[in-house]
């Protein structure tokens, strides 16, 4: 089994206050986890009304397809008008049963 983690940290430049950072953020991850099936969720700047850091995670039993999956995520997120990608990391584990 492999467990895949992403982080995105995000810039939010139009974001005024923390109502509108946060309307954003909810309707990114709303498409990201109803499109790809993932785990998702704010996990750091919570206060930073122009940032967030998205952590996402995908089990799967083929690295591959983690990948394929976390590009398509990338991409949705980069083609997103409201945000700019500051940084992404990907991190792979490896699971025996």
């Amino acid at each position: 089994m492999v467990v895949g983690s992403l982080e995105i940290d995000i810039l939010i430049p139009g974001s005024q206050n923390l109502k509108e950072k946060r309307k954003i953020v909810k309707s990114l991850k709303d498409k990201v986890r109803a499109k790809f099936n993932v785990s998702i969720c704010e996990v750091d700047f919570h206060e930073k009304w122009q940032r967030a850091l998205i952590g996402i995670s995908c089990v799967n039993s083929k690295r591959k397809e983690i990948e394929i999956i976390f590009e398509k995520i990338k991409n949705l997120i980069r083609g997103n008008g409201e945000v700019v990608v500051i940084r992404e990391i990907g991190n792979f584990f490896y699971i025996k049963s």
